[in-house]
Formats: C-alpha cells, structure tokens, sequence
C-alpha cells in the first residue's frame, strides 16, 4: 500500500486534540480519542448529570447497543462479552475467579505485559508455579513463537497467558495457532489483546480461546478506561471454580457464574429470569463512569469512515506506516529488521545499543527512559524505549496511527542517531 503524504496526515490529525508541537508516535501506550468521539462523550456525561436515575434507567439498554456493535467487530456473540476498564482488570478478574493447586502451572512468556505478569502471583498464592517461554526478539518466523510456548508446556500446564500483540516489542504472535496447539493439549489460554482491537481483524469466536481481553482506547479510539472481557460460553458456568466462588455456591442457592467481575454487585442475589447471571453481575457492579463504553459504536463509526475502504483499510495503511518506521529505525540504529512484515500490525520495536554505563531506566514508570526523555526535550519527540530483555539492555518502538506523517518517522530516525551518536562519544 502507497504511504500517506505528510499532507494527508496532517489533514487526519485535525480530528484529534494531540499537542501540535509534539510529534506523537506513542499512540500504542493509551490512545488517542478524536474530537468526535469525545464529544459524544460529552454528551452522555450531560445527559447523566441533567437525570441521573433516567441515565441509569436506561443504562442496561445502552449498554447492549454498545455490546453489540463491539461484538460484531470483534466477530463474537454479544452475550459472551462484558466491560471492564482496561484489559489487566480483564487478566485480573479470570485469575483471581480459578482456583489453583500446588504443582498446577500457568504459562506465559518472556514478553508478557508486566503488570499482567504481577497479577498471576494471585495463582502462585495458592502454590501454582509460572512458568516462562522465552520467545526470542529478533525473530524470523511465527513458527519460533509457537515452538518456543509449546515446548514449555507440560502435562502440568493448567493455563496459558499469552499475548495476542506484545507491548514491548510490538510483535503480532500467531495467537489462533496458538490456542489451538495448546488446545490439543487440554490447556486453555487466557490471551491478552490489549492492543489487538482496532489494530488487526478479530474473530473472536474462531479463536477460540477460553478467554479473550482488549483495550478499546488504544486502537479503536475510545475514551480511557474503555475495555472487554470476552468469556468462551462454556467457561461462563463450567470453569473450575475459584475459592471465593465456592464459598458464594455454599451460601446461595443460585448458579453462580464462574468468572466474577472485580465487584460483587447486585446482579449476584437478583431473581431476574430474563437474563443470564453472568450478564447480570457484570453490567451490574455499582457506580461507574459508563460513558468510554458507550463511546464504542462511535469511535467505530469514526475509524470506519476516514477511509473509503473502511476499518480494513486504515489498518493496512497502518501496517505500511509502521514498516517504514521499523525501516527507518534499523537504518538508523545500524540493524536488520528484527521482526518479519506478517508479525508487525501498527507497533514496530528495534533494538538498540546497551544503554550508557549507570544510567537506568525510570523506577516508577514501566517503558520510560532517559532516552524517551531526552527524545521529548530535545526533539519534541514522544516515542517510547523500554528495557528488553534486561535493565542495560533497550528497544524504541514506533505507534503507526492515521494522523502519523512519514516525515515525523524520518524525524524520529534522525534524533535518535544524533541522541545516540551523543551517548556513544560521551562512554
């Protein structure tokens, strides 16, 4: 696909509110909302405020059109998905809802988010052991990903937390693949899309997996704190239940669901008949801010409509956009392409030289990076480098998004040769 002008581009980002003196390239690590879309969140939080009973009268019918409509994107039933604010509340909920015996093992990989990595010390409480694969990066093929996860399972592997698209290193894994192989092992897979929506087609029901969660206010453009949990139908009732979940099983002589949301609401004691219990306690866990959900169906509308050719065609001009980056990267850092074109969607990662003698990365902010900051000071420039695979070890990544120009990619390239050429004549 040709590459978008710089005129183009420009023409794009009139939709967002980005800062114009800072070329955004970091659209990977919370998104970006378009005016359009905060405007009709806007007008939800008025019509919320002007009535709030009416609001939340009417909040389970609004949230079923917005259900809907992600639902037929992600190619999934409306009824097996629920909301959540990020996808690491998502990873949460599942593992803190299974329940864990000594020797089980859970499975993941080197390149797993981090603070999804933290929430499987829940299942190492109850004295299950994680288990890690290492996937190499740079890699050639997604074959290396498949065989890397599957020769670290064991007859001992209960569940499988793999990354549809790496954080990191902005890698597409072969996840259909995945749950399958795994699949056939009798290990069900827990993946975490959290940037896959609105970046690369989705049919969730084809996956397959036993659970599925993503962020909408990355890719799709949805305001923050916009997520879904997608659970496979027979993992509603049928999963091994947690111990929270067999305690309320004692107490309550009602079918329980087996995967719970972060709160036990209302819909735990309802007697409403004409929905499922599942549907009830997760629409139904208190006073929250539902407006970055309802934004759904108009975030979609918006990306559908920048192209004559829809969603599909934003995504591949994206795909394009991030090729040129990864690129531009590698003949600025002096590398080959560390990653093969089917296993880049809009993210693309390239390491880069050790980091200078004693300089770390930022302890309170996982990816920031005196590099970053001197990227942003120096250039206006606001591109991410995180640690990989070790502390003195590092990697930039480049977000492709409609309002990215190429020259800002070229810009990038050329401040990180000066930024670097700067490190190496000060060792």
């Amino acid at each position: 696909m040709t590459l978008p002008t710089d005129d183009e581009a420009r023409a794009l980002r009139a939709h967002w509110t980005l800062d114009p003196d800072v070329r955004f390239l970091n659209h990977g690590s919370f998104g970006a909302c378009p005016r359009v879309v905060l405007e009709e969140q806007s007008a939800l939080r008025a019509r919320l405020e002007r009535q709030p009973l009416q609001f939340f009268r009417d909040l389970e019918r609004l949230l079923d059109g917005s259900r809907s409509a992600l639902a037929t994107l992600l190619g999934a039933d409306a009824d097996d998905l629920c909301f959540v604010p990020n996808a690491s509340t998502g990873v949460a909920c599942v593992i803190r809802s299974l329940q864990f015996s000594p020797g089980d093992e859970i499975l993941t990989t080197n390149h797993v988010y981090n603070s999804c990595r933290n929430t499987l010390q829940f299942a190492v409480e109850q004295g299950a052991r994680i288990v890690v694969a290492e996937v190499p990066f740079p890699l050639s093929t997604p074959e290396q990903v498949t065989a890397a996860i599957l020769s670290a399972a064991t007859p001992r592997t209960r569940l499988a937390l793999i990354d549809h698209i790496t954080s990191a290193t902005g890698l597409v894994f072969p996840i259909a693949e995945i749950v399958r192989a795994l699949g056939a092992r009798g290990v069900e897979v827990l993946v975490d899309g959290a940037h896959a929506p609105g970046m690369i087609p989705l049919a969730l029901d084809a996956i397959s997996a036993a659970y599925y969660t993503g962020n909408c206010h990355k890719w799709l453009c949805t305001p923050k704190g916009s997520a879904f949990l997608h659970v496979r139908r027979d993992k509603q009732r049928k999963a091994a239940p947690g111990a929270v979940v067999s305690d309320l099983r004692s107490s309550l002589p009602l079918e329980i669901p087996a995967i719970l949301p972060w709160t036990l609401g209302h819909g735990l004691n309802s007697t409403r008949t004409d929905r499922s219990r599942f549907r009830l306690l997760w629409d139904l866990v208190g006073t929250v801010d539902a407006t970055p959900w309802l934004c759904i169906p108009s975030a979609i509308k918006f990306l559908g409509g920048l192209f004559p050719g829809g969603l599909d065609e934003l995504q591949k001009r994206n795909h394009a956009l991030a090729l040129e980056g990864q690129k531009l990267l590698c003949a600025a850092v002096g590398c080959e392409r560390p990653a093969p074109p089917e296993m880049i969607g809009a993210l693309a990662s390239v390491p880069l030289p050790d980091r200078p003698r004693g300089e770390q990365p930022h302890p309170r902010f996982i990816g920031w990076d005196p590099l970053a900051s001197r990227l942003l000071a120096n250039h206006r420039i606001e591109a991410p480098v995180f640690p990989w695979p070790t502390a003195q070890k590092r990697l930039v990544r480049v977000a492709a998004q409609a309002y990215v120009a190429p020259s800002e990619l070229n810009a990038l390239a050329r401040a990180l040769n000066e930024e670097l050429q700067a490190e190496s004549r000060a060792r």
